[in-house]
Parts: structure tokens; sequence; C-alpha cells
């Protein structure tokens, strides 16, 4: 019989989304406290790969934004009304 892969070893999600809504589901379990141990380890493991994931997503996204916007991160302009600033 094959050994499973850890849960922190497991294949990466498919998108920031999947990852997320995963990393969601651990955390939610693991305040719940009634994770044995091991349990416990393994899922914190398998979070902290998945809050890596998500972040190098997120910091990719942020650098495919400065290079649109010419380097320049700028702030969403959240109200309509209010023409931008150039």
């Amino acid at each position: 019989m094959a050994k499973q892969a850890p849960a922190s070893q497991a294949a990466l999600p498919d998108n920031f989304e999947n990852a997320l809504a995963e990393l969601e589901r651990i955390v939610q379990a693991m305040e719940e406290g009634e994770m044995p141990l091991e349990a416990s380890l393994t899922a914190y493991q398998r979070g902290v790969t998945l809050l890596k994931f998500c972040q190098n997503k997120l910091g990719a996204a942020e650098q495919t934004i400065k290079v649109l916007e010419n380097g320049q991160l700028q702030a969403a302009q959240l109200d309509p009304r209010q023409p931008e600033k150039d």
C-alpha cells in the first residue's frame, strides 16, 4: 500500500481562489479546537504552504498592475462622481 503525501506536500491549488478557500477551511477547522495534535500540525503546515502560494499570487498580480500603470501603483477610484487625478 502506497503512503499518501502529507497535506503540506499535497498539490497546490489551480488558482488563488481555490487556495484561499482551502486556507479558510483549515483556519475554521483549527479554530474549532477539536483536531488531534498531529492533524493540527499537518493542517498548520498546509496552511503555511497555502499562505505562501496566495502571497506569491498577490505579488504577481501587483507586479502586473504596476506594469499596466507604467510602474505607478495608484489607489482605486471608488467614487465614480469624482474625476480622476492626472
